[in-house]
């Protein structure tokens, strides 16, 4: 099959970037100061069950710094591991289009503004998405590359309600027609082994994901962390972790579901080490992604075998 994607047999984000920009290019993760409506009462009070106290941005910049204090700290530190490279300015905390437009602007310009900048992604929900923020986006993405990441986690409003996410599908599906018609890309974020949920419905989210338009996928292994809503329906039962033989044949059988062009941006997670709960097995990063090269590669597997238009 070609030589598939660089010998991998998915079509990753590291090989999607060096192709488009000839070069390596890196995520700066920054902290915008932004809230949720999911947190500060407008939907709810306690955010989505899984929720890390600092909006998912664990591994972001500092909120109490500027956009290029954050930025430059972060490529200080990377420097001492990568020399050479381009960057992607990421914001990731909470919910990043969630406040004036002026001031989603004044964050994105300086970020933009950031030497060696050559991408911009932003991290938000399909709820805080106005017209006058689309068209923001919009501007943005006719001059620099652009993505939006939704937090979709499940195709199913029944597990949607448990996690308290805050929305129905219809209003993640009405966000992806906005964007799609401002030729805008999306990346949307499923997580695997939410309580409740069989193969079977993990599998469904996948495929589902497959046909919604969106040009990126990230797979996300459920992280169960200290000081999260979670924590209570774990000590209650009602939560089972995921072993690293069951997510890796998730993992290696939704591949299949996408289709070619789709970038795989994550087929993990990453949790801080002192928060983490459970599964432990997933602090084994390498280990768990060559495990699923292996598995693909002994059973034939690859990215669109199974895709269905």
């Amino acid at each position: 099959m070609n030589n598939f994607w660089n010998g991998k047999r998915y079509h990753s984000l590291n090989y999607f970037l060096r192709d488009k920009f000839g070069e390596k290019v890196f995520k700066i993760s920054l902290d915008g100061g932004f809230s949720c409506p999911n947190r500060d009462g407008k939907i709810s009070s306690g955010g989505c069950l899984f929720c890390s106290e600092r909006g998912s941005g664990d591994f972001a910049g500092n909120r109490e710094l500027s956009i290029t204090k954050q930025f430059n700290n972060i490529k200080d530190m990377m420097a001492k591991k990568w020399k050479n490279g381009k960057y992607i300015a990421y914001f990731q905390a909470y919910t990043n289009t969630y406040a004036p437009v002026e001031e989603l602007r004044k964050k994105y310009e300086e970020a933009l503004k950031q030497e060696d900048v050559v991408a911009i992604a932003i991290a938000t929900r399909p709820d805080c998405l106005d017209d006058d923020i689309l068209d923001l986006l919009e501007e943005i993405n006719n001059r620099v590359y652009l993505w939006i990441e939704l937090g979709l986690q499940s195709y199913s409003d029944e597990t949607a309600k448990l996690i308290n996410r805050g929305y129905k599908l219809e209003v993640f599906e009405e966000a992806m027609i906005k964007l799609t018609e401002k030729n805008i890309d999306v990346v949307v974020h499923d997580i695997l082994g939410l309580p409740g949920e069989t193969k079977a419905d993990m599998l469904k989210t996948i495929n589902y994901i497959a046909h919604s338009g969106a040009k990126g996928i990230k797979l996300h292994l459920l992280h169960l962390m200290e000081n999260t809503p979670m924590v209570k329906l774990y000590e209650q039962g009602k939560l089972e972790f995921l072993s690293q033989e069951d997510y890796i044949e998730l993992i290696t059988e939704g591949i299949t579901l996408l289709p070619k062009d789709m970038i795989v941006h994550r087929l993990t997670g990453d949790a801080p080490r002192n928060l983490l709960i459970g599964p432990m097995w997933s602090l084994k990063k390498w280990e768990v992604l060559n495990s699923i090269d292996k598995v693909m590669e002994e059973n034939d597997l690859w990215q669109g075998k199974n895709f269905k238009e």
